[in-house]
């Protein structure tokens, strides 16, 4: 789990040099999200406990004083000093240690999650604002091809061959165009607001997109075993792990735990014989055990570990379920993009021809002004679909990516 995830937004090499744009704001938006931060700091606090568990039990340390002194054939006991230290079983501290290590690891894994997931707003972010300043300029280029039609209009109404009824109705479809500009403006101001917030900058600040992009012709072969290792689902694998770790440990606090000590009695010379060891101190070494005769509780914990065991697995195949239903649903969307896309390129086309016929027409005297907004109405469906499809493409590849991306 700890290797690093790459995340790469573009798989096509066609879009090489666009994806290091993106693949620049994705590594600003890692180092300055505060989310991710709070995640390592979390990380970090869980790789400390590795430290913390890697500890013996307090030493104990006694001193008591006789205030009636009990006399022994050596002489009177004046003062009762211990010392004791318990220690776990063997391999207890070993097992403490891995489990704070695998608690550490679904940290990590919650790490990876999130950059994923950040990268995948960044990236849909990304090409909503591409689709947003597509369509502002293909409106754009609609607005002076209505002024050229406009111009050919007055032409045509000083030579008796179209009404100022013609030219009004020009002028309303550039106001109508001009509208649909401004509000895509403030829909563009509003999804960079988004954008900047992703790298937790000032909104204001200007985001840099491509200024064209296409859907290629073939894409790449994607391995849908690769949503194995996503890890959303390595996070589980890490949490069944842990559990395992926390049984081994379990196992190891129900064995029997021993201590070693020493006492220390200072004890006062006889006066009134001579005999050998006469107020001779006593030194008495101890060695205790505590033994879990009654182990319900590890009993217990056992079972809980178990039925945590399934559960993680019930939680794991459930969120594969889920995975394998948004990577269906992202593949036939994106499909259905390239499939609009090739339509709206014929339709276009198709649209083109019929403005140069009615260009034609002005040239031999004769032009219908209705016919002329009616293709340019087409025009501008067909660009405005074609956008939104390759829009639609690259948002479900960093859906894809997300899922399947080693």
């Amino acid at each position: 789990m700890k290797k690093r995830f790459i995340y790469i937004m573009f798989v096509l090499a066609s879009f090489g040099t666009k994806a290091q744009s993106l693949e620049s704001y994705l590594q600003e938006a890692e180092q300055n999200s505060p989310m991710i931060q709070a995640l390592e700091l979390r990380y970090n606090i869980a790789k400390e406990k590795v430290n913390e568990v890697n500890t013996l039990p307090n030493t104990t340390v006694a001193a008591g004083y006789f205030v009636s002194e009990p006399e022994t054939r050596t002489g009177a006991q004046r003062a009762r000093f211990s010392v004791s230290q318990m220690l776990p079983w063997f391999g207890t501290i070993t097992a403490r240690e891995n489990y704070a290590s695998s608690m550490a690891e679904t940290e990590y894994a919650e790490i990876v999650i999130a950059k994923r997931k950040l990268a995948l707003s960044l990236a849909q972010s990304y090409y909503n604002l591409y689709g947003i300043q597509a369509k502002q300029k293909v409106l754009q280029e609609n607005i002076e091809l209505l002024k050229t039609y406009e111009t050919l209009a007055l032409t045509s109404v000083e030579v008796g061959k179209a009404s100022a009824v013609d030219i009004l109705k020009l002028q309303i479809r550039q106001n109508e165009l001009q509208q649909q500009n401004e509000v895509l403006e403030q829909s563009y101001l509003s999804e960079q607001a988004v954008f900047n917030n992703l790298l937790n900058r000032e909104e204001r600040i200007a985001v840099e997109v491509v200024e064209e992009m296409e859907i290629p012709e073939d894409d790449t072969i994607l391995n849908k075993d690769d949503l194995s290792l996503n890890p959303e689902l390595l996070k589980y694998d890490q949490l069944y792990e842990s559990v395992t770790q926390s049984e081994v440990l379990n196992q190891k606090e129900n064995a029997p735990s021993f201590g070693i000590g020493l006492d220390y009695i200072p004890v006062s010379e006889r006066e009134d014989m001579a005999m050998s060891d006469n107020g001779k101190d006593i030194v008495m070494p101890m060695v205790t055990f505590s033994i879990p005769i009654f182990n319900n509780k590890f009993k217990s914990v056992t079972r809980q570990n178990e039925l945590r065991q399934k559960e993680i697995e019930f939680q794991k195949e459930e969120r594969l379920n889920v995975l394998e239903n948004a990577y269906a649903s992202a593949i036939s969307q994106r499909n259905q993009a390239r499939i609009a896309y090739r339509t709206q390129a014929k339709n276009l086309e198709q649209a083109k021809d019929a403005e140069e016929i009615l260009i034609k027409s002005y040239e031999t005297g004769t032009i219908n002004f209705n016919d002329v907004l009616d293709v340019q109405e087409l025009q501008l469906k067909f660009q405005t679909s074609q956008i939104q499809s390759v829009q639609l493409y690259y948002i479900q590849s960093a859906i894809i990516n997300y899922l399947i991306n080693k």
